[in-house]
């Protein structure tokens, strides 16, 4: 009896120094060993391939921006070292896998390519503490682990409301320390022009200002008077894409058309089809400033207020070759294999009224406008496939007939993406029912945001792989990614409240193995997730405010 008890008692002992393991997203294994590895300055980061010098950077700019010290970077392993090493073919595991094993000794990350052992990386951070620390105890862990799907992305609109470049990056970083490797950049709206384009500097002088914002949610209330501008130059973009590359996140520049276009026809006129009509902005939501430059003579200007807009691209040489000509700089920017064209919400009252598109619809055998949308978009994709690049494009690109290489992104709900699937060509997800980071996070959200009501378990739930898709249609569905469109958020902090933590819940649903997901598990670990947002100084969304 009395050796029962003293037995049950020792076993409980020894229970108790397994610490409780939390990491979003969820490993595909993890084995918890009892004891513990305690990283302090003394302890060596093991460097042994130059590819690698980019994750302990990364690494060491973290402990030393959350922690106050960094490690001495060596290239052989001792006792008190973690170590990272990137190899290739390790059994079972993808090109972006990784294991990672913590004993009493260190720690050893092994990835089946650099940006395997990155992602070990960001593992071994949220077994971090969560309190600041120059004695950091850790768990015995091993991991075994490879991401569900190729494509984890987040968009962020930067043309409603411009970011700086500071922030740009911080963005970068979130979608780096949630093992997300996709930043779609959405760089050119109706209400501004982002990128410099050196050919045509009209772009930035012009279309990259608008002279107000129409006010809450409710147009009604008049335009705020409050000028918006600003872009990002070309060494600016060159710094960004670099950033995000030793991140191993790639950066999916969009340059809308033919649709929401209003700033770059602000700044030429010539690419609307009616060059002499005058900009429509109702009364009731227009600036001064901009009553003022119409009364004055002016023809176009960059729209003030959100929405759709019926002046679009006319389908023109002249509109061809200034796309052409704009991707050739963007191109030269941006090294990723994806190129964005939008395509989505592009009127086509225009397009009905003029001569022009439809002498041009005769000339090419169309049967509508839709068809002659469809022209357009398989147009520049062959310029875009010529250069070596792949086409992506909202699910509009479908109507009137898809491009004959083009990538799908799915976000009038799951059809578009369904269909585009049962063709063969390539989907990304990104319904607005479940990954728009833009809608409200409760019913009674106190923030104004564009509407709608997405909660973090409604995210979470998100299964990218419609039940529509046969096994072989399923393998066309590259991933998923989160929107995030900023129309009512002005500022950095108001996208940080918006997007967490509903960005921890994406990042598990497009990493983690479908089985492995748990709602009540996730619940736990996102508190102590609220917690490092706490450390980073990111304001994020408080349920019990």
């Amino acid at each position: 009896m009395v050796r029962s008890f003293f037995f049950s008692l020792l076993l409980c002992s020894t229970f108790s120094f397994a610490q409780e393991v939390k990491i979003i997203p969820q490993p595909a294994e993890v084995i918890t060993n009892t004891g513990s590895f305690v990283i302090s300055p003394k302890t060596s980061l093991v460097v042994a391939n130059k590819g690698d010098k980019a994750t302990a950077t990364f690494f060491n700019t973290y402990l030393l921006e959350y922690y106050g010290f960094e490690l001495a970077v060596v290239q052989k392993a001792s006792k008190n070292s973690i170590v990272l090493k990137s190899l290739q073919n390790i059994d079972g595991l993808k090109g972006e896998g990784y294991s990672l094993k913590s004993d009493k000794d260190g720690v050893l990350i092994e990835g089946n390519s650099n940006q395997g052992t990155f992602y070990g990386m960001q593992t071994l951070i949220q077994l971090l503490p969560t309190e600041k620390s120059n004695s950091l105890k850790i768990a015995l862990v091993q991991v075994k682990d490879a991401p569900r799907f190729a494509y984890r992305g987040s968009m962020l609109d930067v043309s409603r409301h411009f970011f700086p470049v500071s922030f740009v990056k911080k963005y970068i970083d979130y979608l780096a320390l949630h093992k997300m490797n996709y930043f779609h950049w959405h760089l050119t709206e109706d209400q501004g022009w982002r990128i410099e384009i050196k050919k045509y500097p009209r772009l930035t002088e012009i279309g990259s200002k608008r002279n107000g914002s129409i006010i809450g949610r409710y147009p009604g209330k008049g335009s705020d008077n409050t000028p918006e501008e600003g872009f990002y130059t070309q060494e600016e973009v060159k710094d960004i894409v670099k950033y995000a590359s030793d991140r191993f996140v790639t950066v999916v520049p969009e340059i809308e058309m033919p649709g929401h276009s209003s700033a770059a026809i602000a700044a030429y006129p010539m690419l609307s089809c009616f060059p002499n009509e005058k900009t429509v902005i109702p009364a009731t939501m227009i600036s001064e400033k901009s009553k003022q430059e119409l009364a004055e003579g002016r023809v176009k200007l960059v729209q003030e207020t959100w929405g759709v807009f019926t002046d679009v691209y006319a389908p023109t040489e002249y509109t061809f070759n200034f796309l052409e000509d704009v991707l050739d700089e963007v191109m030269a920017l941006f090294p990723s294999k994806y190129i964005h064209v939008g395509g989505d919400e592009s009127p086509k009252d225009a397009w009905k009224r003029s001569e022009f598109c439809q002498q041009l619809i005769k000339e090419k055998g169309l049967k509508d406008e839709h068809e002659l949308q469809s022209y357009f978009i398989q147009r520049m994709e062959k310029y875009i496939n010529k250069n070596g690049r792949t086409l992506i494009g909202w699910d509009e690109i479908l109507e009137g007939g898809l491009a004959p290489n083009a990538i799908v992104m799915s976000w009038r709900g799951e059809a578009g993406g369904i269909a585009a699937a049962k063709e063969n060509h390539q989907v990304i997800m990104t319904p607005g029912s479940h990954v728009y980071l833009d809608h409200s996070q409760t019913k009674n959200e106190k923030e104004v945001t564009i509407g709608g009501f997405t909660s973090l378990e409604k995210i979470y739930s998100y299964e990218p792989i419609p039940k529509e898709l046969n096994e072989q249609q399923a393998k066309y569905v590259l991933g998923a990614q989160g929107n995030v469109w900023t129309e009512y958020m002005e500022n950095p902090a108001k996208v940080e409240y918006m997007i967490f933590p509903r960005l921890s819940a994406l990042s598990e649903v497009l990493w983690s193995p479908k089985e492995n997901k748990n709602w009540p598990a996730f619940q736990t670990k996102i508190e102590t997730m609220k917690k490092r947002y706490g450390m980073w100084g990111t304001n994020y969304f408080k349920e019990k405010e």
